[in-house]
């Protein structure tokens, strides 16, 4: 008999070209995934130390975040309906005021979150002390790329936040050095710049010249807000895209998160440069506008899909491929009669492949596929929402949501079984991220009229 470190039986398989392979079954050793077989007959001569019994659930390459705040965490309920500049009234204060105990108190709770909404993989866009969500990510068995959000210039910036040039590139180069590569390989450090509006041209070129000589990427905020264009078009006259370029900064290592404000021109210089651009469609219909998804991908881009944390909403990346997929159709497609102006399908590609190419993971995850990471999640398809149906990826894309994850594997290692988390006690990280919402808010001199800890 072979045998598996981890054996799912009798389940359906999405392949990598989004096509479903039924009544099969998956065979996982150590960190990989080591057999997928399409004849369950064959099951009998295979055996597992653990099996999950796959009947009635779809196995899927498990979600990528590419840009959240886990440091945001438990700002949930605090933006919501606020007028603006939510930038300098809220998030700035609750920033300043966070300790490291603070942010690993909410970070543990965003990965408990992220992984029971099948969210494997998460890229954070930083934050203030990195490195308790570092930690956090080690001790839960999530799978992060994480940088530091560094400022060097800019209003609204506390002292505690704003650092020299050469001290924001030391401090993130320590977070290298701390965790690059921790959590037996899960964790990744990249570098960080908040925005065009708080970085200098000198932070710009020491974090595009670093990056590269490390061999790792880097995360900004990239077109979000028109005051960014306004700022880039005074003081360098280029546009943001333009001006980060001029530092050699786009490349396939950067993650442009939002990339919403951009021109027709700058979505063809993200596209040349293989710029990955990440939509958070909840965030920018919000505040931020329409996207050029359509453009970016008919120019060759990589999209991919991210929350933008959990301060006005869920970690819920179904939820966003229906947000951008409907918000496409609405804004592109009906001028036109075009049906096809985002595919629902490709917002899977989105969350998964794409999701992977963007954190410069595509080799080892993002597809079921012989030989990868063993980073997948079990859906439960056997509800009224999601069959009987006539195409199942589609019905994925379109009606799936978090709760809707019913097992959860990472780097070969069963995190999420029939919807429980296994490996630390989730309500005591409820618990204790409800005292430290408390605390930080009383701090931050933030509105807490109706606050619920649980």
């Amino acid at each position: 008999m072979e045998l598996f470190d981890l054996l799912i039986r009798d389940c359906r398989v999405l392949l990598p070209d989004l096509t479903v392979l039924p009544n099969a079954i998956i065979g996982i050793c150590q960190d990989r995934i080591a057999r997928i077989e399409p004849n369950a007959i064959l099951a009998r001569d295979l055996g597992g130390k653990t099996t999950i019994e796959g009947g009635g659930k779809l196995a899927m390459p498990g979600l990528i975040d590419c840009h959240t705040h886990a440091a945001q965490q438990l700002l949930r309920g605090s933006v919501v309906d606020e007028m603006p500049m939510i930038w300098a009234r809220i998030l700035v204060p609750f920033e300043s005021n966070l300790t490291p105990e603070d942010v690993y108190a909410g970070a543990l709770l965003f990965c408990v979150e992220n992984l029971k909404a099948g969210i494997t993989g998460f890229a954070d866009a930083g934050g203030p002390h990195m490195e308790s969500v570092a930690q956090a990510a080690v001790e839960s068995g999530i799978r992060a790329n994480i940088t530091r959000s560094t400022m060097d210039m800019g209003e609204f910036i506390p002292p505690g936040m704003k650092q020299t040039t050469a001290e924001a590139i030391a401090c993130n180069e320590k977070l290298y050095h701390d965790y690059h590569n921790r959590g037996d390989g899960r964790v990744k450090i990249w570098f960080g710049l908040r925005q065009a509006m708080t970085s200098s041209p000198e932070l710009v070129e020491a974090v595009s010249i670093r990056s590269k000589e490390l061999g790792t990427g880097v995360h900004i905020h990239l077109a979000e807000h028109l005051d960014e264009v306004s700022h880039c078009l005074q003081c360098y006259k280029l546009r943001p895209a333009e001006w980060f370029d001029s530092y050699g900064l786009l490349g396939p290592n950067l993650i442009a998160a939002h990339s919403v404000r951009l021109s027709d021109k700058e979505v063809k210089l993200i596209s040349e440069r293989k710029v990955n651009a990440v939509h958070c469609p909840r965030a920018n219909l919000g505040s931020h506008g329409f996207s050029k998804t359509p453009l970016l991908l008919a120019l060759g881009a990589n999209i991919a899909l991210g929350t933008d944390g959990a301060s006005s909403g869920r970690l819920d990346l179904f939820e966003q491929m229906r947000l951008l997929q409907s918000a496409m159709q609405a804004r592109y497609g009906l001028e036109i009669n075009d049906p096809l102006a985002l595919p629902a399908v490709e917002t899977l590609r989105m969350a998964t492949i794409n999701g992977a190419r963007a954190v410069m993971l595509q080799e080892e995850i993002g597809t079921l596929e012989v030989g990868k990471k063993a980073d997948l999640i079990l859906l439960d398809i056997d509800k009224p929402h999601l069959s009987p149906t006539a195409h199942l990826t589609k019905t994925i894309a379109t009606a799936a949501g978090a709760e809707d994850v019913n097992d959860v594997i990472v780097n070969g290692q069963l995190l999420v079984k029939d919807r429980a988390f296994l490996l630390l006690d989730e309500e005591e990280i409820r618990r204790k991220a409800g005292e430290t919402l408390l605390r930080v808010g009383k701090r931050a001199g933030l509105s807490l009229a109706m606050p619920y800890t649980g």
